[in-house]
């Protein structure tokens, strides 16, 4: 038998010594002991985790100026007194195991043993430190809520539950990593997610063994249906509305505690280049504002490696005009068209990283110092000519166009293989290239659904919400591939 599994003693010197084998003695555990009415009590709890304030109101004022009430009591009078005192505490319970004493002192609750009684209480008193709901600082708005997740569970539901004031909310529960016990929720709306949907996520989170969660990342690497591929499965958000309207729509949410990004499933390729104020315009300004992003899409993947395919193997493509001004702007470059598009495309994805990585008083002013300083220098050393400049600059600002971060990272990864293609064979490779994606995508799946979803399916009443935004009033149904039996978003 573990020490996890030994049960407690009425003898408390014996149960001390057991927690504190199992606690290790660490310096941030409290045991405090208390001697009244002739009883002795034992109070354990870990410091900066839980309201020692509320405990001494609660607890430990009315046990020293009433004592012990054991008269006409059921059961020992130490828990009958305890359980009369902790009334007011919503969330309690009893252990006689040291096991479930430990890990409920280490989740913040406070256990109290006494001399004589082989079973502990123990009692919510969490309190710790933790961020105000604010604007989340990736994925701000015009128009729209102000208010994103925080690093607490429960105030991150309860922003959701505040939107979605129906009992078919369903909130199951897990508790991830045997190191960390990270407490993670899945939501979804009964009736309108797809059983099949929720089956798979719960079966999927359910299997997870792992020592540690400290992030929603490492779920979603352990879940997602096809880990090398570089386009995100998955989607994240920190806005509460995001995740609500994915829920209405038939998905699945997984929270997860001490992190803001909120995981959504299934995730479709068109879901990644949509974003939540699309739905607060005015139906005409979205979907110029929509066809302008799948624009800056195409950007942001080709745009280097057709100017590549072009200034190397098809100049005759290009207007005479405008090749005799390439021409003259690479006179004196060393590098041959395609060497020069890759030291820019590093430069620039290193710029990018200093000023993520840097803090954000100098992190900006180092982004735009070093590309104008960086950028100039090298044009007029002849290392890098003018127009591939250009070039690398309006794909960077093309690729901040793309609404969901990890959908522009894979661009980011996939634009420098279109490179070494179109540095190859010319347009010949960009054209394999965007075959070998398309095929890709057409074989990518996200928790059943097609990643192309609905362009790769039958689900013509989707299609409303994808090529152009229809005005509301018009979008009836909800998407076929995620909703269950309750398809009407209108009746």
């Amino acid at each position: 038998m573990t020490l996890m599994e030994k049960v407690l003693t009425t003898d408390l010197e014996d149960s001390e010594a057991i927690l504190r084998e199992l606690l290790h003695n660490s310096s941030d555990v409290m045991f405090r002991k208390l001697h009244t009415d002739g009883q002795t009590l034992l109070f354990i709890y870990v410091e900066g985790l839980c309201d020692t304030n509320l405990v001494e109101q609660i607890i430990l004022k009315p046990f020293l100026y009433r004592g012990f009430s054991g008269d006409n009591c059921e059961g020992p009078p130490f828990t009958h007194t305890l359980r009369q005192l902790m009334l007011p505490v919503l969330n309690k319970s009893s252990a006689t195991k040291a096991g479930e004493v430990v890990k409920g002192v280490l989740a913040g609750y406070v256990a109290l043993l006494a001399e004589g009684e082989s079973e502990a209480q123990i009692a919510d008193f969490q309190h710790y430190q933790q961020r105000n709901v604010e604007e989340p600082s990736t994925e701000p708005v015009v128009r729209g809520p102000r208010d994103g997740f925080t690093e607490s569970l429960r105030v991150n539901t309860s922003l959701i539950r505040r939107r979605l004031c129906t009992h078919e909310l369903v909130n199951k529960s897990f508790q991830l990593g045997e190191k960390t016990g990270t407490k993670v929720e899945i939501l979804y709306l009964e009736g309108v997610a797809k059983a099949s949907i929720v089956e798979e996520v719960t079966r999927r989170i359910g299997e997870i063994r792992i020592d540690g969660i400290l992030e929603s990342g490492y779920i979603e690497e352990m879940i997602e249906d096809t880990p090398y591929s570089p386009f995100p499965q998955i989607q994240n958000t920190e806005r509460p509305d995001v995740v609500c309207a994915a829920l209405l729509e038939g998905k699945v949410a997984i929270v997860t505690a001490n992190t803001p990004f909120v995981l959504i499933v299934p995730m479709t390729f068109w879901s990644g280049l949509q974003a939540s104020e699309d739905y607060y315009e005015r139906s005409i300004f979205t979907t110029l504002v929509r066809w302008v992003r799948y624009f800056m899409f195409l950007i942001a993947l080709l745009l280097p490696s057709v100017y590549v395919a072009l200034t190397t193997f098809h100049p005759q493509i290009l207007p005479t005009v405008l090749l005799i001004s390439i021409a003259a702007a690479r006179e004196g470059v060393p590098f041959p068209a395609v060497m020069e598009a890759f030291l820019m495309e590093f430069m620039f994805e290193a710029l990018r990283e200093a000023g993520v990585r840097l803090p954000k008083t100098i992190g900006s002013a180092v982004s735009i110092v070093g590309a104008l300083v960086i950028g100039q220098s090298a044009v007029e050393a002849g290392i890098i000519s003018a127009p591939m400049v250009i070039i690398v600059a309006t794909t960077g600002v093309a690729s901040f166009g793309i609404p969901r971060y990890n959908l522009g990272t894979a661009l980011r990864v996939l634009r420098f293989p279109m490179l070494l293609l179109a540095g190859f064979i010319g347009i010949y490779g960009i054209l394999i290239g965007i075959t070998a994606i398309l095929i890709h995508l057409s074989c990518l799946r996200s928790f059943g659904v097609p990643y192309l979803t609905p362009v790769s399916s039958e689900t013509t009443g989707y299609v409303k919400d994808l090529i152009f935004r229809a005005p509301r009033w018009s979008l009836r149904y909800r998407p076929k591939n995620t909703t269950g039996s309750k398809g009407n978003r209108i009746s």
